[in-house]
């Protein structure tokens, strides 16, 4: 019997049959595989993201319960740690085993403290005791493990600040307006101490500072260094630029033409108090009501501000007389004598060498007196002059070797000095302060 070929219909629906059943084949895989998936993903957890550990004073500070404090009057590291249950056995052993580290009696009134307690609330004694004796350096005393104390520094940060002002009564006042630390007026006495009297600034006169402010946890420790600043007095303009050429020398304030800012003497035997009666060969005593000349200058202070010596020199008088009270005399070389009166204690003794800006003695109203002050005398060639009106030496101006490192740098500090707006200056007086001065010779 002759078999028959499968015809055009039988190849046909064997192709659809195949079609069909890969189609839903694929169906089904596909199915399986996406709901496999969402499983997989279901069901594993995600995985938590762990912050990192705040870590200060070398302290995983999240692992503790933290009590912060100061120190109060009459609280010592006994009461301190007494109330909390640490017994005088304990406070010998840490005191004993960290000698080298912490002094117990240098605690002071207001120095921050830290108590470290464990998270385990049955556990009432502090593990830690962290003590800062300032905002930069800590101590951490282990109370369990004494022996395991240690010290270190928090981070510091610096910035570069700007600052300008007109002064309409005082120094500190304007600064003060614009919230910046008093502490910067005094650097700026210090630096102009040789070149300006601040005890006859006036309204009118203006400054611009660029400085450096340190900073620990965001919080400000001051002015650190002043860098460059412009000083307008009496219509004069000082410039003052600290130059440090390299970290091997000591850094120092030069004008623009690269002259020391540092004279022999200073202005003033004080920091930054005012003139109450100035040198005079015809004065009214205010005690002894009658004329008389009186050839010193005054400046008033509040008692006990430090008196500084003027210039260096060895100390040939420091004892106490009827009229003059408690007084100290310098002297500086064969030219030049300095005398220091009323004072209400003496610093120094006899024979002594003094370095300019030490402290002789402290200010007082002893002997001829009203109220506390310093009457300041000044000799020259042993005959009394008034101070004031003396010109000294500069001190050595910038090497010649370095006189172009130097002016590049006066260029730099100048163009940011120019940078800073002056409250309340007319466009005369911006362009006047933006001219760079010429370099001199030598």
């Amino acid at each position: 019997m002759k078999l028959q070929k499968p015809g055009f219909r039988f190849y046909l629906a064997l192709i659809l049959a195949l079609a069909i059943g890969l189609a839903i084949a694929f169906y089904f895989s596909s199915k399986n595989f996406r709901s496999g998936k969402r499983v997989a993903q279901d069901t594993i957890p995600q995985q938590a993201i762990t912050p990192p550990p705040t870590i200060r004073y070398g302290l995983h500070v999240d692992s503790f319960h933290i009590v912060s404090g100061t120190i109060q009057k009459n609280e010592f590291l006994s009461t301190l740690l007494g109330q909390y249950g640490i017994s005088s056995t304990q406070i010998f052993a840490l005191r004993d085993q960290n000698k080298d580290l912490f002094n117990p009696r240098q605690i002071k009134v207001g120095d921050h403290y830290e108590l470290f307690f464990s998270l385990d609330t049955s556990n009432k004694q502090p593990l830690y005791l962290v003590y800062q004796p300032n905002p930069v350096h800590y101590v951490v005393l282990n109370l369990q493990h004494p022996e395991q104390s240690y010290a270190g520094d928090l981070p510091v940060t610096t910035q570069v600040k700007t600052v300008s002002g007109v002064i309409e009564s005082s120094l500190y006042e304007t600064l003060d307006a614009q919230h910046v630390s008093p502490a910067l007026a005094i650097q700026m006495a210090e630096i102009y101490a040789w070149t300006i009297d601040f005890f006859s600034i006036q309204a009118g006169d203006w400054f611009k500072v660029v400085y450096r402010e340190k900073f620990v946890d965001g919080r400000s420790l001051g002015p650190d260094q002043i860098l460059s600043a412009e000083f307008s007095h009496a219509g004069e303009t000082f410039y003052a630029f600290y130059y440090q050429p390299d970290s091997s020398k000591q850094g120092s304030y030069f004008d623009e033409q690269g002259k020391s800012l540092r004279k022999a003497f200073l202005k003033a035997p004080l920091k930054y108090f005012r003139i109450t009666s100035r040198y005079s060969l015809h004065r009214f005593h205010p005690i002894q009501h009658v004329w008389k000349a009186h050839l010193g200058t005054d400046y008033a202070a509040p008692e006990g501000t430090p008196i500084l010596a003027t210039g260096d020199g060895v100390v040939i008088a420091s004892t106490y007389s009827k009229f003059n009270g408690n007084y100290v005399k310098i002297r500086h070389n064969a030219e030049y004598t300095t005398q220091y009166l009323h004072m209400s204690r003496r610093a120094v003794k006899v024979g002594q060498y003094v370095h300019q800006g030490q402290v002789i003695g402290y200010v007082g109203h002893t002997g001829l007196a009203t109220g506390p002050h310093v009457c300041y005398r000044f000799w020259k060639n042993g005959v009394e002059v008034d101070p004031l009106k003396q010109h000294f030496p500069a001190a050595m101006p910038v090497p010649a070797d370095e006189k172009q490192q130097y002016q590049t740098w006066v260029e730099k500090q100048m163009a940011a000095l120019n940078r800073i707006p002056l409250p309340g200056a007319d466009s005369s007086q911006m362009a006047a302060t933006a001219k760079i001065p010429a370099a001199s010779g030598g």
